[in-house]
């Protein structure tokens, strides 16, 4: 798995932040989800690796401008694409369906690709051979949800070593041996596949919490993550703040993170009075954070981390 931040800020973009928008691509795979799509992130597309024709699903946390006012263009920019018919799944919370169909007909805007589009609910959204997606009901001032992206098992290490003392050059045979097959080599020997790998390795887990105060559904959600992407749109001297608009400080973010076990935090969703002269500064904040809980990172645009197996 490999995220790319298209979008750090908070509420509006700043200088050299854009509103919410992440990227997530698998290994060997051609196809890309996007978590939230505030405003510009077609440009901030355009400006990255990332290819709209391979967007495949969309997971909107909450319906403030910040996270879907970029959607309509995003997916009108993408049907104008010559030949782009594979289709788009996009969910989200209940409204929108009805935000995103009213866009698209009071703009006489026709999609030359299927669209579904998915009211969630917590639990279980999404499963295929590869992953699973489940959602929770964070705490904001309006609906809201938080996504976890779970890898189901991978496959153990081939054991090259002991490919080679069997005679077994490296080529075709390295990859229908790693996937378990059973093969006969060219001297007559028959070789089990399952025999060079070793035991199943625990998928890896990313976890996306983005508009929400501090709560418990956020821990639950984030137990045991490889990576935990958790907004930060305060530092802790304004926690009054973070309160009254149910967001959430850096030292919150890293409490959530130390709670539930996670691997590596990453913080975004930054308030732009931090980037002023006078501010705090980001590192700053990733200094809060870090004091509670030392593997903290800070995203900016596009940035990319890869998940570690």
């Amino acid at each position: 798995m490999q995220i790319t931040f298209l979008g750090t800020s908070a509420g509006a973009p700043s200088r050299t932040r854009n509103v919410s928008a992440i990227a997530l691509q698998f290994e060997q795979q051609s196809s890309t989800w996007l978590f939230d799509c505030g405003e510009g992130t077609q440009h901030q597309f355009m400006r990255s690796a990332l290819r709209v024709s391979q967007l495949e699903r969309i997971f909107i946390t909450h319906l403030h401008g910040d996270h879907v006012y970029g959607l309509p263009g995003l997916l009108a920019t993408r049907s104008l694409q010559q030949g782009m018919a594979t289709p788009v799944t996009v969910y989200g919370p209940p409204g929108l369906e009805e935000y995103l169909g009213t866009v698209l007909r009071l703009s006489g805007t026709q999609l030359g690709y299927p669209l579904e589009i998915v009211t969630v609910q917590p639990g279980q959204i999404y499963e295929d051979k590869r992953v699973q997606v489940i959602c929770a009901q964070l705490e904001h001032r309006i609906t809201d949800f938080g996504y976890a992206v779970i890898e189901k098992p991978i496959p153990g290490h081939f054991q090259v070593e002991e490919a080679a003392r069997l005679g077994i050059a490296p080529g075709p045979l390295y990859r229908q041996l790693k996937d378990g097959e059973t093969v006969r080599l060219e001297d007559g020997r028959v070789i089990e596949g399952a025999k060079l790998v070793g035991p199943p390795r625990p998928g890896r887990k990313l976890v996306y919490c983005s508009d929400t105060q501090y709560c418990q559904s956020a821990i639950e959600l984030a137990r045991n993550a490889t990576v935990l992407i958790h907004e930060a749109t305060f530092c802790e001297e304004d926690l009054d703040l973070a309160r009254r608009s149910t967001h959430t400080t850096t030292t919150q973010a890293a409490q959530v993170a130390l709670a539930a076990g996670v691997q590596t935090l990453i913080l975004t969703h930054f308030s732009a009075r931090y980037e002023a002269e006078d501010g705090l500064g980001i590192e700053g904040l990733l200094g809060q954070a870090r004091a509670i809980f030392p593997n903290t990172l800070a995203a900016y645009d596009f940035w990319t981390y890869k998940l570690s197996n």
